[in-house]
């Protein structure tokens, strides 16, 4: 089972609802026992509750509960312990911030490195220390994304990004330097649709990010240390008026089209319907099973202007700040860091990008499209923003770019984007 990618972007909308969160349930009593480490962890009432029973409790999302489990619970063997993986099947953010204020949450939380500012204002995890031999063996493209207000907050052990896949059947040209030669190959291919990349009727910044950095824009600045600045917003800004304008004339030229979204992307893809495709680790199983004589490689830039580069999400282990057994916590996730054996044995269930440099070299040879993934992560893709202010950002610049596709005009579409983020972040 691989990851899809609404299950990264949904973690910074829920941060706008957590007013609205279900309370967690004063019952400490849990649905599975200490040693059953896939259990649901929602009670009859709805309320999620901690499994009482077990020494160690993680909690996290079905896909990562299914690939933890067995590894999870042998590590509990090996120490003597009992360890639960209890899966949230929704909202795991908001009721993970519940249930840790309430006293009666996890000990671990496993999700999107991008929680992390909502975590930390919320008071929910704690700072995690990597020792040297532990930072050498990741890609620094983890360490940044774990990072925030200058300390570490997770564990990281996979990443994803998006890539331009090409179908060699309908083109020979694998590997385009510049969108516009894309554009132009995909055209003389004669297929349904050019380039297969989400825009949808209400669209999607996730997908569109390469193309808006590559035309100049920015979501955020930069403060000296680097650090996000939330009172810089780009969107709206002369850099993204230019992404905007080059993204219009992909949009009148049918390059783009807001018929195609995650929801087809990969289909039109795989039926052979389009030459090229945007997307992630998560479409190499379709890809793969459609039996097409595909490549994968970065996502080329337009022509004169900058570097097309997508959003890395890190998914990551955290220590709940209020979690009953904190020592137990900080040792499993020591040991998730001390080297790959226990990213390992989650790949082994749900294969994703590794972000441990050993894990890497032993993929190599049996699982080159994933390791291309880690080092695009690494070489051509930023950390999604973890500052709660993103989550501003997601509606209002997709919506943008599906008019902007559709017809509308660029610049007052992208610019009244950048007022409705600001008035939202006043």
């Amino acid at each position: 089972m691989t990851l899809n990618r609404r299950s990264f972007l949904s973690m910074t909308a829920i941060a706008t609802t957590l007013a609205a969160a279900t309370a967690c349930g004063s019952s400490d009593s849990g649905s599975g026992s200490g040693s059953s480490a896939n259990a649901s962890a929602s009670a009859s009432d709805g309320a999620v509750v901690r499994d009482a029973d077990a020494d160690l409790v993680i909690w996290t999302d079905d896909v990562k509960a299914g690939a933890l489990k067995d590894v999870a619970q042998k590590w509990g063997e090996e120490q003597g312990i009992t360890v639960a993986v209890q899966s949230v099947a929704s909202e795991l953010q908001a009721n993970f911030i519940s249930a840790n204020q309430a006293g009666n949450g996890p000990d671990i939380l496993v999700a999107a490195h991008d929680w992390i500012g909502n975590l930390v204002q919320n008071g929910s995890i704690s700072p995690v220390t990597l020792d040297s031999t532990a930072t050498g063996n990741y890609q620094q493209v983890a360490l940044d994304a774990v990072t925030y207000d200058g300390q570490t907050y997770g564990v990281p052990y996979c990443v994803e990004t998006l890539a331009l896949y090409t179908n060699k059947a309908l083109t020979t040209v694998a590997e385009p330097a510049t969108i516009e030669e894309l554009a132009a190959a995909g055209q003389a291919a004669g297929t349904e649709a050019v380039l297969s990349l989400p825009v949808g009727e209400k669209g999607d910044a996730y997908h569109m990010q390469p193309l808006y950095t590559s035309g100049g824009g920015y979501l955020f600045g930069k403060n000296a240390d680097g650090s996000l600045n939330p009172d810089d917003i780009g969107v709206g800004g002369e850099g993204s008026v230019a992404a905007a304008g080059k993204i219009g004339e992909l949009g009148s030229q049918g390059v783009l089209k807001t018929s195609i979204s995650d929801k087809n992307a990969i289909s039109l893809f795989t039926e052979g319907k389009a030459p090229y495709l945007v997307s992630g680790p998560w479409a190499l199983a379709d890809i793969k099973a459609a039996g097409i004589d595909y490549g994968v490689t970065k996502i080329p830039g337009f022509e004169g202007m900058g570097e097309a580069r997508a959003f890395a999400g890190v998914n990551a282990f955290y220590v709940a700040a209020g979690g009953k057994n904190k020592a137990f916590a900080e040792t499993f996730v020591a040991d998730v860091a001390k080297d790959s054996t226990i990213a390992e044995a989650m790949y082994a269930v749900n294969p994703l990008p590794p972000v441990q440099k050993d894990l890497v070299t032993t993929l190599e040879a049996s699982d080159p499209d994933m390791v291309t993934f880690t080092e695009l992560a690494t070489s051509n893709a930023d950390p999604m923003p973890s500052i709660p202010e993103m989550a501003a950002i997601w509606g209002p610049l997709g919506k943008a770019y599906a008019n902007i596709v559709g017809g509308a005009d660029p610049t007052s579409t992208i610019q009244s984007a950048g007022e409705e983020i600001k008035s939202a972040l006043a």
